[in-house]
């Protein structure tokens, strides 16, 4: 398993692709990720022209009206004038756009966003505008949704994973990581497979227990005020992801479902431990459990 890290950048963009004018972009999808990368883009003069393409009316409104884009056209249009095309969906969306963006493209250069790759990547292995593809994860959100959650500073100083770069012609794969490194980011080079299993254990298995934390919280605790003047900063911060939206979510979980299952089971396998420990009030191992875990000191600081 091969894991590159890129950390260098002087910032300078004198002779990069991005050029002096900035680029024209259209951006597929206009909630949390799509809408933060638009107002970056725009803040830091990356992009000349910001063209959303979004399914839902009320999405094109706001991001006209909060300046996450310039312009609202049909999606064939908006590719033909763009530069880039960046596709901001959910996962299981981008099965079909993403060849149909294909089959729209000449020059152009597209990304996707999304939170799983490997079945991504394979729907258009074989498509003739392949290397126009450059196949990015981005490793930041939010629990909230919508144009209204877009953050200027979303991205600094956060990863990108860039999957199969091998596959993708050598001038799309450099304007996708000028366009990272520009707004703060550092990448990552993994393929697809690697990619959707680490993400498995940092990312999507922290989701799914937030999601069965809260549920069993709603069920054993009946008065809602009670949740609300009782929760601390810990029980607050640990549930926060339960609010994220399950139209994002359920792709994700069914695309990567044999890697969060495995990272289930082990997780699982962790809980168990904890309550045989107070099961067979074994305080001795307990202890020994909660200094293991406090080895992510290590990673986490």
């Amino acid at each position: 398993m091969n894991v590159g890290i890129d950390k260098n950048f002087n910032g300078t963009l004198s002779s990069s692709p991005l050029g002096a004018g900035g680029l024209t972009v259209t951006i597929i999808g206009t909630g949390l990720i799509g809408g933060s990368l638009g107002l970056v883009l725009k803040d830091k003069g990356l992009a000349r022209h910001v063209i959303a393409v979004d399914n839902k009316p009320e999405n094109q409104q706001r991001a006209l009206e909060l300046g996450i884009a310039d312009e609202i056209l049909p999606m064939k249009e908006a590719i033909a004038k763009s530069d880039l095309v960046v596709l901001a969906v959910p996962v299981d969306a981008l099965f079909t756009l993403l060849p149909a963006v294909l089959d729209e493209v000449e020059d152009q250069v597209v990304m996707d966003m999304g939170s799983t790759k490997e079945s991504v990547i394979s729907a258009v292995v074989n498509h003739l505008k392949r290397g126009r593809f450059v196949a990015t994860h981005p490793m930041w959100g939010t629990e909230h949704s919508g144009p209204e959650a877009a953050v200027r500073t979303a991205f600094v100083d956060k990863a990108t994973v860039i999957c199969d770069a091998e596959n993708s012609d050598e001038d799309a794969l450099t304007l996708v990581k000028e366009i990272y490194k520009s707004i703060g980011m550092h990448l990552v080079y993994m393929d697809g497979h690697a990619h959707d299993l680490h993400a498995a254990y940092v990312s999507h298995i922290s989701h799914i227990t937030s999601f069965a934390l809260a549920n069993t919280v709603l069920e054993k605790e009946k008065e809602d005020e009670a949740i609300f003047e009782l929760a601390s900063g810990g029980f607050e911060s640990t549930v926060r992801l339960a609010k994220s939206n399950p139209a994002m979510w359920v792709p994700i979980f069914k695309q990567n479902r044999e890697n969060v299952l495995d990272v289930l089971n082990e997780h699982i396998s962790q809980l168990r431990k904890f309550k045989s420990c107070l099961e067979k009030e074994n305080y001795e191992y307990l202890q020994e459990l909660i200094e293991n875990a406090n080895g992510i000191r290590r990673i986490l600081k």
